[in-house]
C-alpha cells in the first residue's frame, strides 16, 4: 500500500502533468522577464520573448544558466520579487567560490514544505512519528527543509541539527525517534556510536531519509543493517529549493521528481543538446512556481538518467537515477575519469565502512592517487589480519574498477576525522577544476 501526501497530484496522468507544467511555465517566463533584468537581457540576447514560450515543449528555446551566473549576480541580481516579500534566505557553503544566496517568499516556503512532506510520507512517516532531524540548520538547507516538511505532516519534530552525538542518542532513546534525517555518512557515525554504547535495543528507528552527499547501494545496505531501518534517498540543491526536489518511494527504483514544481531535462554536458529518455547526461532544472529566486534551465552538474515509466508505487512523476557523479567532483587522474562513488563501491564490497579519504596529488607532472580507509573494529581485533594483504586486495579491486593503479593505505579505526555534516571525501592538492 503506497503512502501519498497528495495522491491527486502524485498520481496525476502524464497528460495532466504536462498541461499543469505548461500553464505554470508560461506564467513563470513572464514573471522572470518582467522582474529580473538578468533573464530579460539573456532572453533578448537570444532573440526570445515571453510569448514564444507556449508550453513545456518550448523550454529548449530558453538559455541555460550556471552556478557562475548565480555567483556573478550575488546578492540580489536574480531576486524576482521586492525585498519586502522575502521571508527567508538559505545559502551554499561557498567552499568552491563565492556564496550563492537563495531567497524565499512565504509561498515558496509552502512549496518546499510540501515537497519534504511528500518525501517523508513516501518513507512511511505519519503524524504519529517522531522525526529526528540532524541535518545542519542555519544557512544549510537540510535541517530547515525536513523540519518544515515534518511540521506540515504533523509529526513530532526534533530539530537536533548535526553533531553532539551523545545528545543525539539520548533524545533518540528518550523520545522514541522513528524517522532519522541526516547525511548517510553521519548515519553511519550514529550507528557506530550506538554499537559502542550497546544501546541498539533502545533505538526504534523504522526509516531514514539520507541525502546531501553521494552514497552507494552498498552503503545503503550497511546503514539499514546497522540501524535496523529502511533507508531512503532524497535529492535537492540550495539553488532550486533544498532537499525534496526528488525522493525515493518504497520501491527504491529511482527518485520521483516533483514535476508540478520542477521540470527536469537531461542534456549532453558538452553540447547542451537535450537527450532522450534513458540516456545519461547532465540534469537541468526549471522552477515552475518559485518567485523569489526563480531559476530557469539551471545546470546542476549532476549526471544521471530519467525514466517516465509509471512506478509500481503508483506515482506518475518522472524518476531520476541516483546521481552517477558530478562534473565538478569528477577527477581526471592519469587521464582517467574517477568518481569517489566508484572507489566507495569497491571499499564497501570488500567489507570496509564508509570511513575513507582520497588524496590526489601531482609531482613532476605525474598524478598520484591514494585511498586511505579505516579497518573495521572486527578487522582491528583480528590477530590474523594482514594489512599488506588487505591493501593489495583493494589495489586490485580499484584497478579492475578504474583501470589505473591506486595507492592504498589501510589505517586504524577512528583515525580519519569524522564528519558531522557533509563528508570531505577528496583532497585534491592539484587545485584543478574540471568541467566535463
Amino acid at each position: 500500500m503506497s503512502n501519498y501526501f497528495q495522491p491527486e497530484i502524485e498520481t496525476m496522468s502524464r497528460e495532466d502533468i504536462k498541461k499543469l507544467q505548461s500553464e505554470r511555465l508560461v506564467e513563470q517566463v513572464k514573471h522572470v522577464y518582467t522582474n529580473v533584468k538578468f533573464y530579460r537581457d539573456k532572453m533578448d540576447a537570444a532573440g526570445i520573448k515571453p510569448e514564444d514560450i507556449k508550453s513545456v515543449d518550448d523550454l529548449h528555446k530558453l538559455p541555460f544558466i550556471e552556478k557562475d551566473d548565480l555567483r556573478d549576480q550575488y546578492p540580489y541580481g536574480l531576486l524576482g520579487v521586492p525585498k519586502s516579500e522575502v521571508v527567508r534566505i538559505q545559502s551554499t557553503s561557498g567552499t568552491t567560490g563565492r556564496r550563492v544566496v537563495a531567497f524565499y517568499t512565504q509561498d515558496d516556503l509552502k512549496v518546499w514544505d510540501t515537497c519534504c512532506a511528500r518525501a517523508l510520507t513516501a518513507a512511511g512517516a505519519t503524524n504519529e512519528d517522531v522525526v529526528h532531524v540532524c541535518y545542519g540548520y542555519g544557512l544549510f538547507t537540510g535541517g530547515p527543509g525536513l523540519n518544515g516538511g515534518s511540521h506540515l505532516l504533523g509529526s513530532m519534530t526534533l530539530p537536533m541539527s548535526s553533531g553532539n552525538t551523545d545528545r543525539q542518542l539520548q533524545f533518540m532513546q528518550d523520545l522514541g525517534s522513528t524517522v532519522l534525517c541526516c547525511t548517510p555518512s553521519y548515519a553511519l557515525n550514529l550507528a557506530e556510536a550506538i554499537e559502542e554504547r550497546g544501546v541498539k535495543d533502545n533505538i526504534h528507528l523504522k526509516a531514514g531519509i539520507f541525502g546531501a552527499e553521494p552514497w552507494t547501494e552498498e552503503m545503503r545496505h550497511n546503514i539499514e543493517e546497522k540501524l535496523g531501518l529502511k533507508a531512503y534517498d532524497i535529492y535537492g540543491l540550495t539553488e532550486i529549493s533544498g532537499p525534496g526536489v526528488s525522493f525515493e518511494c518504497e520501491e527504491q527504483a529511482g527518485m520521483h521528481i516533483q514535476e508540478d514544481f520542477f521540470v527536469p531535462e537531461i542534456i549532453n554536458p558538452k553540447t547542451g543538446e537535450v537527450l532522450p529518455e534513458g540516456e545519461i547526461g547532465e540534469l537541468v532544472f526549471t522552477c515552475l512556481t518559485k518567485k523569489a529566486f526563480p531559476l530557469m534551465r539551471y545546470r546542476t552538474r549532476d549526471l544521471c538518467r530519467l525514466t517516465y515509466e509509471k512506478c509500481k508505487c503508483g506515482r506518475t512523476h518522472v524518476r531520476m537515477s541516483k546521481p552517477m557523479g558530478r562534473s565538478d567532483d569528477m577527477m581526471v587522474v592519469k587521464g582517467v575519469n574517477v568518481w569517489p562513488s566508484q572507489i566507495e563501491q569497491v571499499l564497501l564490497q570488500q567489507g570496509y565502512q564508509a570511513n575513507y579519504q582520497i588524496v590526489v596529488d601531482r609531482e613532476d607532472n605525474r598524478d598520484s592517487i591514494e585511498v586511505q580507509v579505516e579497518k573495521t573494529p572486527e578487522m582491528a581485533a583480528d590477530a590474523g589480519f594482514v594489512t599488506a594483504k588487505a591493501e593489495a586486495k583493494i589495489v586490485a579491486g580499484l584497478k579492475s574498477m578504474l583501470g589505473i593503479k591506486v595507492d592504498v593505505k589501510v589505517v586504524e579505526p577512528k583515525s580519519i576525522i569524522r564528519s558531522e555534516g557533509k563528508a570531505k571525501r577528496v583532497i585534491d592538492k592539484r587545485n584543478l577544476y574540471v568541467i566535463k
